[in-house]
């Protein structure tokens, strides 16, 4: 944690009660005495018995608690306080190597968590953050405050969490979101997200793929029609926008669609009103209009591809979500976080990832993305019988896997790929041991005499120095 920082006075929160858990000594110190300068009225406790004696004599506004804590830990303090009438937000602060740990207190209904080490201004954002969301409620800015999220949105990268807090920002409002993305980002997990933290959560969320149907069908299915209005319309139907009155209407890939269409969903979003086809009278509804779409809209308006005007009305916020490759940090996050996921789903046990396995996915492109992930890592479950997953659990038997993939384009056999692979894990694993080769060898997963049966086969391609 860096000690050295000033906190900047944050006048709104001064005050609120905040109650941190911390067994170590000296961090415990400086983290009451940093919050108590800055504002807050913090208090100490060094263990979860001694919290939750202190819970059950004040109330508290926020729980700032370590995972790792003696008898009781920082998860099992959390399920009592979300058991508590009026359960405070919490944030949990976790070391580096449980990554699992973060991904459970998520699951559980911890409000954030931080990895060690943290800044004091990392630590007072989150501090804020959730402050002010019950500050909100008390405020009585809205009659029905928008619940914790559903959705499984698991980060730990900086943009990310930007992503998130701008979205949580304009959640309550109507505005139009825009949000723009590569394939398997998590487009649509966002717009759920967007839409349960809005006041619309009780009404529904309707998601329409503009690309999966014909033209002929999307007007329909999108506005509705009357009985008789077309050849083959025996009866009235309500479209996807009536559908979504008073809640939120998702239009995935809002540019695969034509001109014509565009110029009504323009009229929807002004006018707030629905035609269906054959209809004698507009339909008014309330709704919110989210669009996403993994193309460059601004090169498509240029094209004539996309209206102008329908642009500018859809991006009134605009949302950017990065690819899986410009977050490294979350893919062992979501790694664990699938691996739960899919070990409870088909009754399988829980299961580890080597370093060298973990390693090698952080190296992966992913051009899939979030979605990719996911599936290798559903794939590894139900077809490895390890219970610490290995590189090759993530190969595709026939098709060639990620790595494979990426050969086959620089036209490179699957072979050359697991070998080029190999030797950069060695590589890797002896630059992290400075050279010592029984320290890589257990890092590795492997015994002294396949690392040095390895070193002598990849001698003259390693680094020098490192054979």
């Amino acid at each position: 944690m860096a000690l050295g920082e000033k906190p900047s006075k944050r006048p709104l929160m001064n005050r609120r009660p905040i109650l941190i858990v911390e067994d170590e000594p000296e961090l415990g110190r400086v983290l009451l005495e940093n919050l108590s300068q800055n504002g807050y009225s913090a208090h100490l406790a060094e263990s979860a018995e001694k919290a939750l004696n202190l819970i059950g004599q004040k109330a508290f506004d926020l729980i700032v608690s370590d995972i790792r804590l003696p008898h009781m830990n920082g998860l099992q303090l959390l399920d009592h306080v979300k058991g508590h009438s009026h359960p405070a937000p919490v944030i949990l602060m976790t070391g580096f190597g449980s990554v699992q740990n973060a991904v459970e207190a998520m699951r559980k209904g911890a409000f954030d968590y931080l990895l060690k080490p943290f800044s004091l201004e990392a630590l007072e954002q989150g501090i804020e953050n959730a402050l002010r969301q019950s500050f909100s409620g008390q405020m009585g800015e809205a009659e029905s405050p928008c619940p914790p999220s559903r959705v499984p949105l698991i980060t730990q990268d900086r943009k990310m969490k930007e992503v998130l807090a701008l979205c949580g920002k304009i959640a309550p409002s109507k505005a139009t979101v825009l949000i723009q993305g590569e394939s398997g980002t998590g487009k649509e997990l966002l717009a759920r997200y967007i839409h349960e933290q809005s006041q619309r959560n009780q009404g529904p969320f309707v998601a329409v793929n503009c690309a999966s149907l014909p033209e002929t069908l999307l007007e329909s299915e999108l506005f509705g029609h009357e009985k008789g209005a077309f050849t083959g319309a025996m009866a009235r139907k309500i479209g996807k926008f009536e559908l979504s009155h008073r809640g939120t209407i998702l239009l995935d890939e809002i540019s695969e669609m034509n001109t014509f269409l565009q110029a009504k969903i323009l009229r929807v979003l002004q006018e707030n009103e629905v035609d269906r086809i054959g209809g004698s009278r507009p339909i008014p509804i309330d709704l919110r209009v989210i669009a996403t779409t993994n193309r460059d809209l601004e090169s498509w308006v240029k094209k004539g591809e996309l209206r102008e005007d329908l642009y500018y009305r859809l991006k009134v916020i605009e949302v950017i979500l990065p690819p899986l490759r410009e977050r490294p940090g979350d893919i062992e996050l979501l790694t664990y976080h699938y691996l739960r996921k899919f070990a409870d789903e088909y009754a399988r046990p829980d299961r580890s990832v080597s370093e060298p396995a973990l390693a090698w996915m952080k190296e992966q492109e992913w051009r899939g993305n979030v979605r990719e992930l996911k599936n290798v890592i559903e794939r590894a479950v139900l077809i490895s019988s390890r219970k610490t997953l290995e590189v090759e659990d993530f190969w595709e038997d026939t098709g060639g896997g990620v790595e494979k993939d990426r050969g086959a384009e620089m036209g490179e056999s699957a072979s050359f790929c697991l070998k080029h692979m190999e030797q950069r894990m060695i590589s890797k694993a002896l630059e992290k041991t400075q050279g010592n080769r029984t320290h890589a060898a257990k890092m590795l997963g492997i015994s002294i005499r396949t690392l040095r049966n390895k070193l002598n086969e990849y001698k003259r391609e390693l680094p020098a120095g490192l054979s």
